[in-house]
């Protein structure tokens, strides 16, 4: 049996010379990304702590970036400040977020401080989703004990009655979430387990990124 071939120091890395932006390398992954995830190529994994300092982690679906000219770029979500990470979130205000995409074999690591979406921006954002799931964030108590799936039902019916002229406004207690970072971890798959790094740091929003290559 021949021996697999080894792989040349160098051979086959990503080039990741001319990327002093994290954003703009961030937004070329993302769009290769949507054209080769069969679903949600937008979904992260985002990480928060409890008032125990115990981590809880679930995935959840990225809904903008902010453009170059924002004072403070981030990564934009949305949720009920009610449940479990948005009340993590709201008591202590620094999250982490992973991209893994399997089909390019690719991750993306964020860590940062947690501010929140502007009124204006939630209230665009809910207005643009399905009635239903505008319904659903009214009828669904999120994270709390629910005694069965016919209680829920019978929220979203009621919901359903009480927004019949089809206006259903954004509940105060559901909005956004922005994750200012100031790391983003760029990773690439490559045979032998020789992965391809690169770490943009900084040590506040306004300040410049560094880029350092890691060790696989």
């Amino acid at each position: 049996m021949s021996e697999p071939a080894k792989a040349s120091i160098g051979e086959g890395l990503a080039d990741f010379s001319g990327a002093d932006d994290p954003f703009a390398l961030f937004h070329a992954w993302m769009a290769e990304a949507e054209t080769s995830e069969p679903n949600d190529p937008n979904a992260m994994a985002l990480a928060t702590v409890d008032d125990a300092g115990m981590p809880n982690v679930r995935a959840v679906l990225l809904k903008g970036i902010d453009e170059a000219s924002s004072p403070e770029r981030g990564f934009v979500f949305y949720t009920n400040f009610e449940s479990a990470k948005g009340r993590e979130l709201l008591a202590n205000p620094k999250a982490a977020l992973l991209f893994y995409w399997k089909t390019l074999e690719r991750q993306i690591r964020v860590r940062g401080a947690v501010s929140l979406a502007s009124h204006q921006e939630a209230d665009a954002y809910f207005a643009s989703r399905a009635p239903l799931s505008r319904i659903g964030a009214w009828a669904s108590q999120q994270s709390r004990p629910l005694s069965s799936r016919d209680v829920l039902e019978a929220k979203i019916q009621h919901f359903e009655k009480k927004f019949s002229d089809g206006h259903i406004p954004r509940p105060a207690y559901w909005s956004g979430f922005r994750v200012v970072p100031t790391e983003i971890e760029f990773w690439a798959s490559r045979p032998f387990r020789l992965h391809d790094r690169v770490v943009f740091r900084r040590d506040a929003p306004h300040d410049s990124w560094h880029k350092t290559r890691l060790y696989p």
